[in-house]
């Protein structure tokens, strides 16, 4: 199965890779709060590992496996606190987890920049895992889970950059930020707006949670907010000399390539859902 994917053009790998991911998360999401709790839990875990392993490649020295731990435990914590499991105190249990990282790299002697890479694995945790907590602070409101945000935000997300992605193959022209990313266009951008106006007027029309303009709103947050999110990945990218994050999802890279326009799309979403809600 994967050498005949292998075998088939970058499109058709995407296609076909999206089709399968795509169903994977939106069954996940739909099913129960564990089952969505589960997928975003593994989702930030791949992502974090990654993002250190990568941060690897470029000398430096990650507490890898510790701070992806961290990572999960906040998001359990999170849903557990939120599912009204246990009290808000116990979101103090990750304050000495995280005070373990000092601790620990104390006793790494082969680690030339300790500092250096006690932020490197803080970074992690700030880029990664607290975004994917924070879509199950949305999810699970009042203790009680609504799919609908979670869904809708990843629905709007897919449907710019499939827009974006179109429009820039067929239109794209003028370079949106050259010196990071030199296929992105405007052309890519306007289709990823226009695409993505589309689903939230789709979105506003069915999904109740939330008012019609609320929908435009959080819309318009991915379309700025993801495509700065993808920039910051590909400066990050170019700053270790790489093409891609990984090779695990066909014809997309990896995790962290696929969930970058969401890492940095979610906090925008979570404080104007509370703010505005």
């Amino acid at each position: 199965m994967s050498q005949h994917l292998k075998n088939l053009n970058n499109l058709q790998q995407r296609v076909i890779a999206a089709v399968v991911g795509v169903t994977i998360i939106v069954m996940s999401i739909m099913y129960s709060d564990l089952s969505f709790m589960l997928l975003f839990c593994t989702l930030s875990a791949l992502t974090q590992l990654e993002f250190y392993k990568l941060l690897g490649l470029d000398g430096n020295q990650p507490l890898i496996h510790y701070g992806t731990l961290c990572g999960v435990v906040l998001i359990i914590l999170t849903y557990i606190i939120e599912k009204g499991i246990v009290p808000y105190e116990n979101y103090f249990i990750i304050s000495p987890l995280l005070a373990m990282i000092f601790f620990i790299k104390l006793y790494k002697r082969n680690d030339l920049k300790p500092f250096t890479n006690i932020g490197f694995t803080f970074l992690g945790l700030i880029y990664v895992a607290l975004p994917f907590s924070l879509l199950i602070v949305v999810a699970m409101r009042g203790g009680i889970y609504n799919y609908e945000i979670v869904l809708g935000s990843l629905l709007l997300l897919w449907a710019s950059d499939i827009g974006a992605y179109f429009a820039g193959t067929k239109f794209g022209r003028r370079k949106l930020f050259e010196r990071v990313s030199p296929k992105k266009s405007w052309e890519g951008a306007v289709g990823g707006a226009v695409f993505a106006a589309v689903v939230a007027f789709c979105l506003g029309f069915y999904f109740r949670t939330y008012e019609p303009w609320k929908w435009y709103c959080i819309g318009a947050i991915i379309v700025v907010t993801g495509t700065y999110g993808d920039l910051v990945e590909s400066l990050f990218k170019r700053s270790i000399a790489i093409k891609d994050s990984g090779s695990t999802i066909p014809g997309h890279g990896g995790f962290l390539d696929r969930f970058d326009g969401l890492l940095l799309s979610t906090p925008f979403i979570v404080t104007f859902i509370k703010l505005f809600s």
